[in-house]
């Protein structure tokens, strides 16, 4: 056979392929991480969680029958509480959500037996036995040792009542109330420091108008009193997503009567309320739609701070992210008011990335709360029956547990694109931070359902010598854990990584969350 190879030709193909190729190459990933350039604190409040009066969050989540077959003290389930305990929950915030605009908190003290029932009109118009009341949250709190986070009644209920919650609580000295919370088996003040006043004062906490919740707001953080030994921090309710003018109005207006002032978000995969997507049954273009509604978070953030600092330059007022996470349409054949939802490996992408965040945001985000515990929206738990299992994204907190109370550190990243469709968004997501132990943290979440990144990462004014790594993923970002198979989904150890002279390079697996011990 007679081969004839045509020179000209040739050079030209090849000098054709050098032009193109920087066009097929995926760029270098780098990640420059100044120790010495330490920020504000991470709060450790920030990693909080959220409990309401919604389908199976309290009853049958964290309050099961007395016939339960699962370890427990009185009704408080045991196995979700020790999960809890685990990831160092912070706080927990009770009763709602939109549940706490129509709770009176007197129906929810005193002997089981004289306790009304009430009607959850809210969600399902379900019968509310009361059995879960003011001195079952805070056991529950005691024995996750977290903070107490109260939202007070402003929607259906009066100051007097807030005042008088309040003084039960936290108030040590003799009076009707503090002899009332004695008879009824505590003696001492819970000494609750967070409390919420009112709750999406914009819709289902009374469809108030931004100027007349302002009012009211400074109305009631009046008279929610500090008593001694029991100050008080007043966490006013704050924007739905981008209302841009609620956070103005109420910083203009009401800025120095709070401690904080909220803000909720939900990612939607579809963008609608009235057919959010599923759970599970979701193709990669759901995927990317999904997780760049997610990243809408930063910019949330970053513009409600920016009028935060207008009237509030030194920061005093804390950026109280107390609902957020995925909201998908509930599982079939179960209540739609009881917002059950599976958890997928998406989920703890998102969870990751957000938490990464709220990490960079650390001089204003000081609370937030994932939305919610146990059973309803992104649950860090599930349970059935006697069963319990851990989602996903309790495994990223888990993992992210390292950045409470460190201190954020700068960060430089130049990411790769995760492109998809003709839109792009960043592949990685990454925070660090300082541990009072002299050990960095890195956590990082690689976006790409599909491509692996080479991360370098170079610690400036930092001379590290060993590397502890693990990570979250699984075959595909819609994979769950089951009850018939809980372990589907769990944390493994983590080895992609090398040293480069004095950086270290890191080969971050698709859909996944990284995190890397970094010490002396």
């Amino acid at each position: 056979m007679r081969i004839t190879i045509n020179l000209k030709n040739t050079c030209l193909l090849i000098f054709f392929l050098i032009l193109i190729q920087p066009a097929f190459s995926q760029s270098k990933a780098t990640l420059t991480i100044d120790v010495n350039a330490e920020k504000t604190l991470i709060s450790r409040h920030v990693y909080g969680h959220f409990s309401e009066h919604l389908g199976r969050c309290i009853y049958d989540g964290f309050w099961v029958n007395e016939g339960s077959n699962t370890p427990r003290e009185g009704r408080l389930r045991l196995d979700v509480i020790d999960a809890l305990k685990q990831i160092n929950i912070p706080n927990l915030r009770w009763p709602g959500g939109c549940f706490a605009d129509e709770y009176h908190w007197r129906d929810g003290i005193g002997p089981q037996s004289r306790r009304p029932r009430t009607i959850n009109t809210h969600w399902g118009m379900v019968e509310e036995d009361n059995s879960f009341g003011t001195h079952e949250f805070l056991k529950l709190c005691d024995l996750l040792a977290c903070e107490p986070y109260i939202a007070a009644n402003v929607g259906s209920g009066t100051l007097q009542e807030m005042a008088n919650w309040i003084e039960y609580l936290n108030f040590g000295g003799a009076s009707s109330l503090s002899k009332l919370r004695d008879e009824n088996g505590h003696p001492e003040p819970y000494q609750v420091k967070y409390w919420g006043i009112g709750n999406e004062s914009w819709g289902c906490g009374g469809n108030m108008t931004a100027e007349y919740y302002a009012d009211q707001y400074k109305r009631y953080a009046t008279y929610a009193r500090s008593y001694p030994e029991a100050p008080i921090k007043k966490i006013a309710g704050g924007a739905n997503s981008d209302d841009y003018k609620w956070t103005e109005v109420l910083m203009e207006n009401a800025a120095r009567h709070m401690w904080g002032l909220s803000l909720h978000y939900y990612t939607l995969p579809t963008g609608k309320w009235d057919n959010k997507g599923s759970s599970v049954d979701f193709n990669e273009k759901e995927y990317f739609q999904t997780i760049k509604r997610s990243l809408f978070m930063d910019e949330l953030i970053t513009r409600h701070s920016a009028i935060m600092d207008k009237y509030d330059p030194e920061k005093r007022v804390a950026l109280v992210v107390d609902e957020w996470g995925i909201w998908t349409d509930v599982e079939e054949g179960t209540n739609p008011s009881f917002l059950y939802q599976q958890n997928s490996l998406r989920d703890a992408l998102i969870a990751g990335a957000t938490l990464n965040i709220f990490n960079a945001h650390s001089d204003r985000v000081r609370m937030a709360n994932l939305a919610q515990t146990v059973n309803v929206l992104q649950a860090l738990v599930l349970t059935k029956g006697d069963q319990m299992l851990l989602t996903p994204t309790y495994h990223v907190f888990d993992m992210y547990k390292v950045h409470q109370d460190a201190k954020n550190l700068a960060i430089k990243l130049e990411s790769p694109m995760y492109d998809f469709n003709g839109e792009s968004i960043h592949a990685l997501s990454v925070s660090a931070s300082l541990d009072s132990t002299n050990s960095v943290h890195i956590t990082m979440v690689n976006l790409d359902a599909s491509n692996y990144h080479d991360l370098e990462i170079d610690l400036k004014g930092y001379e590290w010598r060993n590397v502890k790594g693990s990570q979250l993923t699984a075959g595909k970002v819609n994979d769950i854990n089951t009850f018939a198979d809980p372990e589907n989904i769990k944390q493994e150890s983590f080895k992609e990584y090398k040293a480069l002279n004095d950086q270290l390079e890191v080969s971050l697996p698709p859909k996944s969350v990284v995190l890397l011990q970094i010490s002396k």
